[in-house]
């Protein structure tokens, strides 16, 4: 189960309280969002400003590291690095989502300097900002990473025209594919989709499930990863499935 932001029921998302949290109650692991500040740190965050979780204007981008980790998040917490995340948590696995191209080269130094090559899965809806984080980590250790927008549709093509070299070819360097059950009316995870991922290697990852029943389900249709808020929820799912 991956953690979405950690596990925010008492702390805010996205910060080392609520990764604690998650781990605590049994995450294997840690999903998170980044961007950079206006001194190239990567930060964590979902959103580019403060405005939802901080309540003031201002944008990631132009606030420096020190600045943001002068933001009051309640708990007692306040945004964190990406370096910092790795580092107070070293045996837990992180799927990063970089938010912004600028966050690109911040992530992969935080990547680095935190020893974390051989436990990140690095993903971004944009195929050029995923790539370039890539490209940064340099290739002498290959980073484990999931489909950008462009993979998944030519994935989701492949697998509804029943055509498993299109599914094969547009997942040719990815680890795992991050998608929601639904997009509109438009059903993504159903069994040919299934079907047609796995047999092309890769595994498929399904956001943001909340409710028991649904993780149920989806987990008998055979998905590798649920992505969700109540890592708690889904842990206790898991342990009773795997208990038979």
């Amino acid at each position: 189960m991956l953690a979405h932001r950690g596990l925010a029921t008492s702390s805010p998302e996205n910060t080392l309280l609520a990764f604690a949290n998650a781990l605590e109650a049994g995450a294997a692991y840690l999903e998170t969002d980044v961007h950079a500040s206006s001194d190239g740190v990567a930060i964590i965050s979902h959103d580019p400003d403060l405005g939802r979780v901080a309540g003031r204007k201002a944008a990631i981008r132009l606030l420096t590291a020190v600045e943001l980790a002068g933001v009051d998040l309640g708990a007692g917490q306040t945004y964190t690095t990406l370096e910092d995340a790795l580092t107070a948590f070293p045996d837990a696995r992180f799927n990063i989502d970089v938010k912004s191209r600028d966050a690109a080269e911040p992530a992969a130094r935080a990547i680095r300097a935190a020893g974390a090559l051989g436990r990140v899965l690095v993903t971004s809806f944009d195929d050029a900002t995923r790539r370039a984080t890539l490209r940064a980590l340099g290739g002498e250790h290959r980073v484990a990473t999931s489909a950008s927008r462009r993979g998944v549709i030519g994935a989701l093509l492949g697998a509804w025209l029943g055509l498993p070299f299109l599914v094969r070819r547009a997942l040719d360097d990815v680890d795992a594919v991050q998608v929601p059950e639904r997009m509109g009316r438009i059903r993504v995870v159903g069994p040919r989709f299934l079907d047609a991922v796995h047999r092309a290697g890769v595994e498929v990852h399904v956001w943001t499930v909340n409710d028991e029943a649904t993780m149920r389900r989806l987990l008998s249709h055979g998905v590798d990863g649920i992505v969700t808020d109540r890592a708690d929820v889904a842990v206790a799912v898991v342990r009773e499935l795997a208990a038979g």
